[in-house]
């Protein structure tokens, strides 16, 4: 905690650790990312060029090493995924190929308020082909009053829009709002009008299950430094459909999109390879695919189901602790309010909630920095927490709630949570206890308040067991064994 510059150490003791709830802007660091690192810089230093075909890495297809372990984590055959430059590089190269408009079919159907990058992106495509950018960026607004989108008005516009729409273009989860958009039923609705569908996940991937190949999406893009965990500038990802293998072809090739059983004959007669890794334009950057290698076996241990199910719970708590002690109250006039702009429903949102406040964001985040509380303010007036649930706890959701009410009078000068004893269920799942009440079940982790029960989620054979091998050691959190902390 000591080493973050806004801390305050006479707030805080600094041999505690911080709470990191920003692992959405830039995820921790993999312990093996240095071990990773340090064996391809000792490979170059001493074999030099030998290094293109030798050890576990070989660089000419250091990226087609782990592309498997990538695929399985957007759920798509091995084939179906590139490993390869920026996001925004890849969403230019993809829409090259998806984007052909027509006198009838012109749109590009994208979200309000999308990341900047997508909304430039898009915005150039149209440029490119010399189209009027209002008239043919189509974007869709939440309904007056309200912060995200319902899928209803989302199928709405397809369907009455579709035959004019060439491609949808939607995040997978909004970055602002923790929204996370219904993938298959917005793919269905916009192939059965005829539209390419696409997804940017750069706000899904490693955070929410996903099944790109079975939802039969045509092609999507994602970076890895935020849920996985790669480090800032970490080497992106596309996704293009097995059914596009023989007929999208990139706009721009490179040596690298040649079949590599002739690459080097060098006889200047492309050999494209089919698919998405025809897409690849230069050859991997190896020290990059280092530490995605290592995030990436990380995951495979951990899996994402069992990731995903303590989020639910996880993200639960802490949208529970929120609405339980910030709710407005009409007998506390002055009393702080938070609200939470984040789908309840855990089908429509990932790890992340979205808060907004009754005072000024840029004193409540000052203040929670000053504690060691890393998470971050958006414009217009959100502050994005979000409990990571490969090395967060549910310990360090209750302090984040104790800061929010008890230090310094931060928020508000009424009922802290008190100290209570709290365990992290991936390490004690037999801490979990349903409790009747009325017509619905509570759950209680430990001695924390209870929180609503999420049928077929609370298995305690399958919630958060670790293997019994590799960067996962048994018996302890991930934070603890395979993750850097501050």
């Amino acid at each position: 905690m000591q080493d973050l510059p806004p801390i305050d150490l006479s707030l805080v003791n600094k041999d505690e650790e911080a709470i990191y709830f920003s692992g959405n802007s830039l995820g921790l660091q993999p312990k093996m990312v240095k071990t990773y690192l340090e064996e391809e810089l000792d490979k170059w230093a001493k074999m030099g060029v030998y290094g293109h075909s030798v050890g576990k890495r070989p660089w000419v297809i250091g990226d087609e090493t782990i592309s498997g372990l990538m695929s399985d984590i957007v759920g798509a055959n091995e084939k179906e995924v590139a490993l390869m430059n920026g996001l925004t590089v890849n969403l230019h190269l993809l829409l090259l190929s998806f984007f052909k408009p027509t006198p009838k079919r012109y749109k590009i159907l994208l979200e309000a308020k999308a990341f900047p990058s997508d909304h430039y992106a898009i915005e150039s495509q149209l440029q490119l082909h010399g189209l009027n950018i209002e008239k043919s960026m189509r974007i869709i607004k939440p309904r007056e009053g309200e912060d995200t989108l319902r899928l209803k008005d989302i199928l709405e516009v397809i369907e009455n829009e579709g035959d004019s729409i060439a491609v949808i273009l939607f995040s997978g989860l909004h970055f602002y709002t923790g929204q996370l958009f219904n993938i298959p039923a917005i793919t269905k609705a916009g192939q059965a009008k005829g539209c390419f569908v696409g997804f940017d996940l750069a706000h899904a991937v490693g955070n929410v299950e996903l099944h790109l190949h079975d939802w039969g999406v045509d092609f999507a893009c994602w970076c890895s430094y935020k849920y996985l965990n790669t480090g800032a500038g970490g080497l992106a990802g596309a996704f293009v459909h097995e059914k596009h293998a023989y007929t999208i072809k990139p706009a721009l090739v490179g040596w690298f999109g040649h079949e590599l059983s002739t690459r080097f004959e060098m006889d200047n007669k492309l050999q494209l390879i089919p698919g998405v890794n025809g897409f690849r334009i230069s050859n991997p950057p190896i020290l990059l695919v280092c530490s995605l290698h290592a995030s990436l076996e990380i995951f495979k241990q951990a899996t994402m189901k069992a990731l995903r199910r303590k989020s639910i719970l996880l993200t639960g708590y802490l949208e529970y602790m929120i609405k339980h002690y910030f709710s407005q109250d009409k007998a506390e006039s002055k009393k702080t309010v938070v609200n939470i702009i984040t789908p309840s429903y855990i089908e429509e949102r990932g790890c992340q909630l979205t808060l907004t406040f009754s005072i000024p964001i840029k004193y409540v985040i000052q203040e929670l920095e000053k504690r060691g509380v890393v998470c971050d303010k958006r414009e217009p007036d959100g502050i994005r927490v979000a409990p990571v649930p490969l090395y967060n706890s549910f310990h360090d959701v209750y302090k984040f709630i104790n800061l929010l009410t008890s230090p310094a009078r931060l928020l508000c000068p009424w009922n802290s949570p008190g100290k209570q004893e709290t365990d992290d269920l991936m390490d004690n799942p037999d801490l979990v206890t349903q409790i009747p009440r009325g017509s619905e079940t509570l759950v209680q982790v430990g001695h924390m308040p209870l929180v609503p029960w999420i049928p077929s989620l609370m298995e305690r054979s399958t919630v958060g067991r670790e293997p019994e091998h590799g960067p996962l050691k048994r018996g302890s959190h991930p934070k603890a064994s395979a993750i850097h902390e501050p």
